[in-house]
This record gives structure tokens, sequence and C-alpha cells, in this order.
């Protein structure tokens, strides 16, 4: 069951904007992504096949933080993680905009906005993940 309080301040935060968002928000949305995948069909089978590790970094605030997708399942920390899959690099309203579904991936990465250290067909899966779980905590919203 996703946290009635933990979608209500995702929901709060979305509506104030990448540009009012803290860097610890990660947290806040990678558990909320947790929640949503252990109860949405969708993405827990896009998960089932996945091994991937993410860092990310948020070059104008010097935070960093890992996410890793297997076995059907999220974790994730702050910090640094060994061996990632891939690294990505943006500021903190970019990284905040990707996932609150403000900002496209591709159109940032184009655009210079993020960089990609690493395997990118695993960067692509990952912004996979961001939509089928911004997805679906749209419909629990609704």
């Amino acid at each position: 069951m996703v946290d009635e309080k933990l979608l209500k301040t995702f929901k709060e935060k979305m509506d104030a904007g990448a540009a009012a968002a803290d860097p610890k928000d990660t947290l806040m949305v990678y558990e909320l992504f947790k929640q949503v995948a252990e109860e949405n069909d969708d993405l827990k089978e896009e998960l089932e096949d996945m091994d991937i590790t993410i860092q990310m970094i948020l070059t104008d605030a010097g935070d960093r933080f890992w996410l890793k997708a297997h076995d059907g399942t999220l974790e994730f920390g702050e910090g640094d993680v060994d061996n990632p899959s891939f690294t990505f690099s943006a500021t903190k309203e970019v990284g905040a905009g990707l996932l609150f579904g403000e900002v496209d991936a591709t159109s940032a990465y184009m655009a210079g906005d993020i960089t990609v250290e690493g395997n990118l067909q695993d960067a692509m899966a990952f912004q996979e993940i961001i939509e089928l779980a911004l997805e679906a905590v749209e419909d629990m919203l609704d």
C-alpha cells in the first residue's frame, strides 16, 4: 500500500515545481517509486528483468544518490554506490524536474543539461521506470 502522506507530500512538491525542490526530495521520490513498484503490475513487470544501478549527482548541490533496480524491486540511498551501470549528473532543478516529470531526459541530455557516463541503454531504461512510476502516481492522485 502506498503511503497516503507520502503521496500527498509528493503532490505538494510537484505542484511547487522543480525549482523549489530540495535535494533530499530525491529520497522521498525514490521511496514513493519503490512503494508504487510493489503495487503496480506494469512497473513491477518492467523491473523484473532489470539489473541496473544508477548514480545520481546533483552538481550544484554536491549531493549524491543511488538507485538499484533488480529482481522486480527498487533500493536506494544517499552517497556513492559501487559499480553503477551509469552515472548521471545534473543541477538540482533538472534532477528534480526529471523525477517530477517536468523535464524530458532525452531533450535535457541533447541540450547538455544532463551528462551520462556509462551505459546509455540503462539510462533509457531508467527513464522508462520514471515514466511508468509517474503514470501510476498520477492515477493514484486522480
